[in-house]
């Protein structure tokens, strides 16, 4: 007989008392990040971006009041607390740094990548400490309802002692046009959540080996299209990351199956998944475990999705460390450990081996 377990898929909002900045008018603010904020009741004062008419848009349909004429002058406004910055790599070390030096901003919401260098990464870090500002790093799948629901079931002892784990990625995603002036793509930007997810749910992993080939469907020049990661951690867990952005053809007539899935095998038993984009449903989860389930196939249930209601969870733990003074659970510290990742992803592919984490600098 199964037994029945309360599962929290998603947070329990404690605290939404702190003003929001946000810069950035594109999909993922006008989209998730203000639908987000919008349910959770997270108040949002003021919007700017790139072009001011974008934001204008933006802020009207958000009926958020005061739109800025550039994000310098959003980040001087004396009645924000926290910046929410959803802007390319390139461009945000600049803004982070112009928030750092203002009495009145108590946090800083990034997007990943934090900057287009571990380095970088590793001196906003640095930076950030120095003037005693939060700053976090907005790593959104690790608010996915089923990898919170999956973490909860391994920390009960369900799975017992994890084996293999894999995440694995048939989607073609919509690349933004800054991302054609990198030297860095699919990696960097895409593998960085699944990565990161398995960070989440299995601590730092000792070693990474990275292969790739070009994508044919990009058309602009890039290296890294298409990646397979295999990660060994510690306590033995060999994991797979796979980010195949081809998926097959795209045309018409063609009836494609995006999809994301994920797997995770243990001593005692085996979770399963989907993750809900690109295809606008609720992640899903079934599980069964020789302890807990009496080897019956489980599967709890929820109405929200990845996107956007992940992106209330990133916010809530914001809004929680500014007003506990606690580390946020998304420390720029632990996402620099993310970016060391990638880092020794990138070396694997370049050198042609396996790349242990202790090449990495993290000082």
């Amino acid at each position: 007989m199964a037994e029945v377990h309360e599962f929290q898929p998603d947070v329990k909002v404690r605290n939404r008392d702190f003003a929001i900045g946000c810069i950035g008018a594109g999909m993922i603010m006008a989209e998730c990040h203000l639908a987000a904020y919008k349910e959770a009741g997270f108040p949002v004062v003021a919007i700017a971006s790139r072009t001011k008419a974008n934001a204008a848009k933006v802020a009207e349909r958000w009926s958020i009041p005061t739109v800025h004429d550039t994000p310098e002058r959003l980040i001087e406004d004396a009645s924000v607390a926290i910046i929410d910055l959803a802007y390319p790599p390139d461009l945000q070390p600049a803004l982070i740094r112009h928030a750092l030096k203002q009495p009145h901003v108590k946090a800083i919401l990034a997007q990943k990548p934090l900057a287009l260098s571990l380095d970088e990464a590793k001196a906003l870090r640095d930076e950030a400490k120095a003037a005693g500002k939060i700053l976090s790093v907005n790593q959104n799948m690790r608010y996915d309802q089923s990898m919170r629901v999956l973490k909860q079931i391994m920390d009960s002892g369900a799975l017992g002692d994890v084996v293999f784990a894999q995440i694995d990625m048939h989607a073609i995603p919509h690349w933004q046009g800054f991302l054609e002036d990198y030297d860095r793509l699919t990696l960097a930007n895409m593998s960085v959540h699944h990565l990161d997810a398995l960070r989440f749910l299995f601590g730092d992993p000792d070693e990474i080996t990275t292969l790739t080939r070009k994508d044919p469907r990009t058309t602009f020049d890039h290296s890294d299209g298409i990646i397979v990661s295999t990660l060994r951690f510690p306590s033995g867990v060999l994991a797979l990351s796979l980010e195949d952005v081809w998926s097959g053809p795209r045309q018409d007539g063609y009836k494609d199956d995006q999809h994301i899935h994920w797997r995770v095998e243990g001593t005692l038993g085996t979770a399963k998944g989907t993750i809900g984009w690109p295809t606008g449903a609720p992640s899903t989860l079934s599980y069964a475990s020789a302890k807990t389930t009496g080897g019956e196939w489980v599967s709890p249930g929820w109405d929200t999705m990845w996107f956007p209601h992940a992106f209330i969870g990133v916010m809530e733990q914001l809004q929680h460390a500014v007003a506990t003074g606690t580390e946020p659970a998304l420390s720029v510290a632990d996402n620099v450990k993310t970016m060391a990742l990638v880092e020794a992803g990138y070396r694997s592919i370049a050198e042609g081996r396996t790349v242990r984490l202790s090449e990495i600098p993290l000082h």
